[in-house]
């Protein structure tokens, strides 16, 4: 029994790529009879709502700086601003756990639309946060609250939406399934990113400072456009082929073998997308104010938020560039190579942060800042999602992925917190930025070693691979597969024995 419980040679093989799409007895994943639109919305609806995950996580950093020269003191005073941050992650933890549930065990399309629902009603809800008798603590409670119920909107999305992304990447050509998936998931959080910074410049400069409170609850208010935007779509939305015949929501699932099976493969995705977001959502949540430490207190907000917009805009390249090499190397081997690089320029910031935190060295900051994020994407910003949505069975992959993703989200409010410590402990300004980087980059090296030594190979062909793979060895352990699949394809396949015609042999005497 291997890591994977198969031989490790069956899942790593370099020559897996020219086998996927041949294995007997699986059906063609790409379907000539519908046309490219037909083919590729569904992944664009399922995959596009990560948008909202980008901007409305991404906009928190511009919201503190907002509320921190709103109220001074009593902001820099209080547990708000960590609280404020970290609460959504908790929030996304339980939505990735519920919705993983929802869409293995009931559908996934109405998990989509129940997440997207969420969504839409606390993202309202935070723009028009308000305090009993106009109070800060009050507006602060009420914040933190819908912040938490956003969080699980938002878990919900990952799930539901990059799972159903997954399966509808099926119907695409080969040879291009790995980059549309990321230009639907990965690349819709880094331009939400992108989106979040420069929103509250433009706010800024169109309402100067003398009117912070609209500022910051119009740069929370756009966030409710890309949610109701994908409304229509999803309503349209028909359950992925893939789950129509693998689910066991109507077989039940047998949790012994399934732990069994991918325990090991499980952990491995867990911890290298727990030390991504450890960083990534960190380094994104705090940016601001890095740029504010550099540039100094004087400097004008729009000018913290402009700069702030460039270090944004590397993710772009990164992510775009990334879903290309995927296809062409394969996840696997993209994700080890690029974070290995991210780490060696971490090291590098880290080293030279003395010089590069002198506000005359700004843009150079900027610069190098923005490769470390950019090298992030194109590693695991673009493939740990891809990783977590194709190396298990379609029958359990919500929950496997949710799992996975859980952990990332876990990664991301630990890091929330350890990061102001981190800074808060240091011995002088210097060093309060330099740690950050290094313990970045040293958790990078990690995953690197991760990737490439405990993860399988992906194929274009892999969600068929897998679920082969899988029902085999339910089968070798004496579980039924017949019972898998939903009730609709149970009557269709009984309908299409019915309709079959019967060839009867007269034997002549």
């Amino acid at each position: 029994m291997g890591l994977f419980g198969k031989s490790a040679s069956s899942d790593s093989s370099p020559e897996r790529e020219r086998v996927d799409s041949t294995i007997p007895g699986a059906p063609p994943l790409a379907n000539p009879e519908k046309s490219r639109w037909e083919r590729s919305w569904p992944t664009i609806a399922c995959g596009a709502g990560l948008f909202s995950d980008g901007y409305l996580n991404g906009v928190i950093s511009s919201v503190n700086s907002i509320l921190a020269l709103q109220y001074g003191d009593l902001w820099t005073n209080s547990t708000a601003r960590q609280n404020i941050t970290s609460i959504v992650f908790a929030g996304t933890v339980v939505g990735q756990l519920f919705f993983g549930w929802m869409s293995d065990h009931v559908s996934r399309k109405w998990a989509l639309m129940a997440s997207t629902l969420f969504l839409i009603l606390f993202a309202i809800l935070s723009t028009a946060s308000y305090g009993a008798g106009g109070t800060f603590n009050g507006l602060i409670a009420a914040f933190t609250a819908y912040r938490f119920f956003l969080g699980i909107g938002i878990g919900g999305e990952y799930p539901a939406g990059s799972v159903a992304c997954a399966e509808s990447t099926g119907e695409l050509k080969a040879g291009h399934r790995n980059r549309w998936f990321i230009m639907f998931t990965n690349v819709q959080i880094d331009l939400g990113f992108v989106v979040s910074a420069l929103v509250p410049m433009i706010v800024i400069l169109a309402t100067t400072e003398e009117h912070l409170e609209p500022a910051w609850r119009i740069c929370l208010g756009i966030g409710i456009i890309p949610p109701l935007s994908l409304l229509y779509l999803r309503l349209k939305l028909d359950e992925p082929e893939e789950f129509k015949r693998e689910s066991m929501k109507e077989s039940g699932t047998p949790w012994l073998l399934v732990m069994r099976f991918y325990w090991w493969r499980l952990f491995v995705v867990s911890m290298i997308w727990f030390i991504y977001d450890f960083s990534a959502y960190s380094f994104s949540t705090y940016s601001t104010q890095f740029l504010g430490t550099i540039l100094g207190e004087s400097s004008p907000l729009w000018k913290q938020f402009g700069w702030n917009t460039l270090i944004n805009f590397f993710y772009l390249p990164g992510a775009i560039s990334g879903s290309f090499i995927s296809d062409w190397i394969g996840p696997r081997k993209t994700l080890a190579i690029f974070v290995l690089l991210q780490g060696c320029v971490g090291f590098l910031m880290s080293g030279l942060y003395g010089i590069l935190s002198k506000a005359e060295n700004v843009a150079g900051f900027v610069v190098i800042y923005g490769v470390f994020l950019a090298l992030g994407e194109v590693g695991p910003g673009d493939n740990i999602g891809l990783v977590a949505s194709k190396t298990s069975a379609t029958a359990v992959r919500g929950k496997y992925y949710a799992v996975a993703a859980a952990f990332g989200k876990i990664g991301a409010f630990v890091g929330s917190y350890v990061f102001p410590i981190i800074q808060d402990n240091a011995p002088n300004a210097t060093r309060a930025g330099q740690d950050p980087f290094f313990v970045a980059s040293s958790l990078c090296i990690l995953s690197a070693a991760l990737a490439m030594f405990a993860l399988p190979h992906i194929g274009q062909d892999t969600i068929t691979f897998e679920d082969l793979r899988f029902r085999k060895f339910l089968q070798e352990n004496g579980w039924d597969t017949s019972l898998m699949g939903t009730k609709a394809s149970h009557e269709a396949r009984a309908a299409q024995v019915e309709a079959a015609p019967v060839d009867v042999t007269m034997e002549k005497h």
